[in-house]
């Protein structure tokens, strides 16, 4: 998770009022579109994990994909023509998926979709369930970037975090992955029980020894409805040493050359995710599978959808082709865009172009002008007309910064 510093009473950012038109956004053009498929099965769940996950002895893989061909169908219409930038395979373990379902997941993306030629396939993999001959095979099926969730390669901090890998597994599985394919990316926390710095710094220099193209550090948080958030770990760092983690991994990766360009992603030149890029840019992503989001833009509305979350529920009612599978499906108020561009498009630290806001939300920069003068004054925001990006003093306090553009009608 970011690090992210909340302020006391006294010291709250006020939010000034915003000016909204009345009117629905309208969009002179369509951001670009990527897709997230959601695999909710996973061997065990973990104690931190608050994500649609569910552990499974075997998946019910051949119900899956005829629901989630159900649940695409469905939702051409809302997509037809437009080109897809980049998939994203999360979960769950998607790599819980045979090489054979997983090749008809990806050639019924391609049939039915406007794939282009160079789009980003990402498949989120778990170390304990790699192996060689699979990778191998989800690679020649099209996967072009495999995301291993390694979280450490301290046996100790792996067995407390519920993990079903140890740490040898997990070197073995960066090494296969990187034979599969051109571009990986690992998962690494910090801030973990009885974890010392240096125990933290040996983690991430663990990974550089692979040549590690790009990672993405969280910082360990309870949340809610979680197995920790209802019996906490012992020996938790403080929040000066969780800080003092984050600053010392931000310096040892940039001295290995991989930049901070999000709150938790950190890349060489050129090995950004894509992906992820175009969330934080407020991108469209059509989400098929249960419990997935999507966000998918018109000339006219800005819409949010979210899948059924329970498997079975999903699986039932996608094959019903009535779009009961779809819990929610709501137009974004006027009011509503200014927080949510901002909340993604400040994660990044170069931020965006100004002129994404107008672009992207259909609203005139002029509907935040007295957010934007205020966050400046404060010392939040770049005074820099041409970007919206925040400023140090902003990243360190970047929930109040956001806050600021929560509208107040």
């Amino acid at each position: 998770m970011s690090r992210t510093i909340i302020l006391h009473p006294e010291g709250t950012v006020a939010r000034p009022r915003a000016v909204m038109p009345a009117g629905p956004a309208t969009l002179t053009s369509l951001p670009p579109l990527s897709v997230y498929v959601h695999v909710p099965w996973c061997v065990r769940k973990c104690p931190y994990c608050d994500f649609n996950s569910h552990a499974a002895d075997e998946i019910p893989e051949r119900a899956y994909l005829d629901a989630l061909r159900a649940d695409l169908e469905q939702s051409l219409p809302l997509v037809w023509g437009r080109q897809v930038v980049s998939v994203f395979l999360g979960g769950g373990t998607p790599s819980l998926l045979s090489a054979a379902g997983l090749d008809e997941l990806l050639a019924m993306l391609r049939a039915c979709l406007n794939l282009l030629p160079d789009a980003e396939i990402t498949m989120e993999a778990n170390p304990g369930a790699a192996e060689a001959s699979r990778l191998r095979d989800y690679a020649a099926s099209g996967v072009t970037r495999f995301s291993l969730g390694i979280q450490s390669f301290d046996d100790a901090q792996l067995k407390r975090l519920g993990r079903i890998h140890d740490s040898g597994q997990a070197r073995a599985a960066i090494e296969m992955a990187q034979r599969a394919a051109e571009r990986v990316n690992l998962d690494l926390m910090f801030a973990l029980p009885h974890q010392s710095l240096e125990a933290c710094l040996a983690d991430v220099r663990q990974a550089l020894s692979f040549g590690t193209e790009h990672l993405s550090m969280y910082h360990l948080t309870l949340e809610p409805n979680t197995v920790f958030a209802k019996y906490p770990p012992d020996g938790l760092p403080d929040d000066d040493l969780g800080a003092a983690m984050q600053d010392a991994v931000e310096a040892e990766l940039a001295a290995a050359g991989l930049r901070r360009y999000e709150v938790s992603a950190y890349a060489r030149a050129g090995a950004r995710s894509r992906h992820n890029v175009n969330y934080w840019e407020f991108g469209d992503y059509l989400g098929l599978g249960p419990g997935a989001h999507g966000k998918l833009s018109f000339h006219d509305r800005i819409v949010r959808q979210a899948r059924a979350r329970q498997p079975e529920s999903w699986m039932e009612r996608a094959g019903r082709h009535d779009g009961s599978h779809i819990a929610e499906d709501r137009v974004v108020r006027a009011g509503e865009l200014p927080f949510e561009f901002m909340l993604n498009a400040l994660r990044l630290k170069d931020g965006v172009a100004a002129s994404l806001f107008a672009e992207r939300t259909g609203l005139s920069l002029a509907a935040i002008a007295h957010q934007l003068e205020a966050a400046s004054s404060r010392g939040l925001l770049d005074a820099d007309p041409t970007r919206l990006r925040a400023t140090a003093l902003g990243w360190s306090f970047l929930n109040d910064l956001q806050e600021m553009f929560l509208s107040t009608d």
